[in-house]
C-alpha cells in the first residue's frame, strides 16, 4: 500500500469515509478485509467493526519489563443462542472482531465503542493499532450495567477512527500480536 495515501496530502489527519472506501477496495492489501457489509459498517469518520466471538478470562494476566515476562490469561469462549444472542452479567470479557486490519507505514487508527454501548453501560478499553499492524485484533469489553447486557453476533460494536501520519514510519509494528486471529 502506497504510502502516500490521497491526492490531496492531509500531511496528518482523520481519514473520510470516502479515503477509506478507496483504501478497503482498491488497495492491495486491503485496508480492511472479512468486513460485514461495507456500505453499512463505513461511517463519515471512520469503520465499525463487528463482534465475532467473546469469551471469559479464566485465571490471572501477568506483564513484565520484559516481554518474555508477559502471561495472558486462558479464555473461555461463550456461546452465542441460536438466534445469535448472548447475555452478557456485569464484568469483563474478551472480544474478537470479524475485520482483518491491514495498516501500512502511514496510518495508525484509534478504537472507540459506538455511543448506544456506553447508553446501555456498556463500554470497550481498547489499544493503539500501530502502522504496520496486521491482523483480526481483541478488545476488552467491560459491562458495568448491574442488569447486564445482551448482545448479537455480527453486531457493530466499535469504530476505528483511521489517522494518517504526518510521515510514514520506517519501521511498523513487529509485536507478538502481528498477525493474530488470521488463520
Amino acid at each position: 500500500m502506497p504510502d502516500n495515501l490521497t491526492s490531496d496530502r492531509l500531511s496528518g489527519g482523520v481519514l473520510s469515509r470516502e479515503q477509506l472506501h478507496g483504501l478497503i477496495v482498491r488497495n492491495e492489501p486491503q485496508l480492511l478485509a472479512e468486513y460485514l457489509d461495507l456500505d453499512t459498517q463505513l461511517q463519515p469518520n471512520g469503520f465499525d467493526v463487528t463482534l465475532r466471538e467473546v469469551s471469559r478470562y479464566v485465571g490471572k494476566g501477568q506483564i513484565g519489563a520484559r516481554s518474555e515476562d508477559r502471561k495472558l490469561p486462558q479464555l473461555v469462549p461463550l456461546e452465542f443462542d441460536a438466534e445469535g444472542w448472548l447475555a452478557l452479567e456485569p464484568g469483563p470479557y474478551h472480544i474478537l472482531y470479524n475485520e482483518i486490519v491491514s495498516l501500512p507505514g502511514s496510518l495508525m487508527a484509534l478504537g472507540r465503542p459506538r455511543s448506544s454501548l456506553g447508553r446501555s453501560g456498556v463500554t470497550i478499553h481498547t489499544a493503539v493499532w500501530d502502522a504496520g499492524y496486521s491482523g483480526r485484533s481483541t478488545s476488552l469489553l467491560s459491562v458495568l450495567n448491574p442488569e447486564g447486557f445482551r448482545v448479537q453476533r455480527d453486531a457493530r460494536v466499535m469504530q476505528l477512527v483511521f489517522i494518517e501520519m504526518a510521515t510514514a514510519t520506517i519501521s511498523g509494528y513487529e509485536g507478538q500480536y502481528q498477525g493474530e486471529n488470521t488463520g
